[in-house]
């Protein structure tokens, strides 16, 4: 594929992220309305509608679109790598602190995750765990990395793996600490995710590691998803981008440190 045409790619995945963005608040949008936001020609749209409905991201209607319900929704890796990417840098900034040399780590599938990867070259003889293709990729290049890869069944459009393989590995395993990505986090709720697998392999991930460090931007506190992983006071850490000052103190009123990524 031509860099040109991954460009183009790319800008379509914005635009559609848009398109759910706007949904989120308004529960519809209208085709004239794309058309005119986006400076594109309404067969333009139309095209952009067809495809996130097959995909189930939304319902067509006549003339625009409505929303789908949000519990069982999840953007795919790729559309996920452009959401949210100031905060999730900040925020594994952050996470890289609480890191030592010698650690052993688990790091989670997630655009979050991936971004504190980034970083571990600044740190020495560190063993990770991961069940994400794209972080393994990542850490093979860092020479102070030892990195473990997970096996199961290959989670198509999220470069992960999943499934009863990768759980029977995580229980012989014991982990220093466990850094964890979430599709959506509460206080009633905890940590969850729209996947039934995601949510199985999150928790053999937890019930080996001796400290749970969850990745959390602020676009997905106070909401939920399909099924819960981890409830409050299963995770030890929370770190995030921005939170309301009340659900802070509820949160660490539960016995849960919450850090802010400045």
């Amino acid at each position: 594929m031509s860099e040109n045409k991954i460009e183009l790619d790319l800008f379509a995945e914005e635009r559609k992220i848009k398109i759910l963005e706007l949904l989120r608040l308004n529960q519809k949008v209208s085709v004239n309305e794309l058309a005119a936001l986006f400076r594109v020609s309404r067969p333009t749209i139309r095209k952009y509608l067809c495809a996130m409905e097959q995909n189930g991201f939304l319902i067509r209607t006549h003339g625009g679109a409505i929303q789908k319900s949000q519990t069982g929704f999840e953007l795919n890796t790729r559309q996920k790598s452009v959401v949210n990417l100031d905060e999730k840098c900040r925020i594994a900034r952050v996470a890289l602190n609480m890191i030592e040399n010698g650690d052993t780590i688990m790091l989670d599938t997630g655009t979050t995750t991936m971004e504190l990867a980034k970083l571990l070259h600044n740190k020495k003889n560190i063993k990770v765990v991961t069940n994400d293709i794209e972080i393994a990729r990542i850490l093979e290049d860092i020479e102070s990395c030892e990195t473990i890869l997970i096996g199961g069944i290959i989670r198509k459009g999220f470069h992960c793996t999943v499934g009863l393989q990768g759980i029977d590995m995580c229980s012989q395993l014991s982990i220093d600490k466990a850094f964890i990505a979430t599709n959506s986090f509460s206080c009633d709720k905890g940590a969850t995710t729209p996947d039934l697998l995601q949510a199985e392999i999150k928790k053999a991930m937890l019930s080996i590691a001796g400290k749970v460090i969850l990745l959390c931007d602020s676009s997905k506190i106070g909401k939920s998803s399909f099924v819960r992983f981890a409830s409050v006071e299963q995770v030890h850490v929370l770190v995030t981008d921005n939170i309301d000052c009340n659900i802070m103190k509820k949160l660490e009123k539960n016995g849960l440190k919450v850090l802010v990524a400045e």
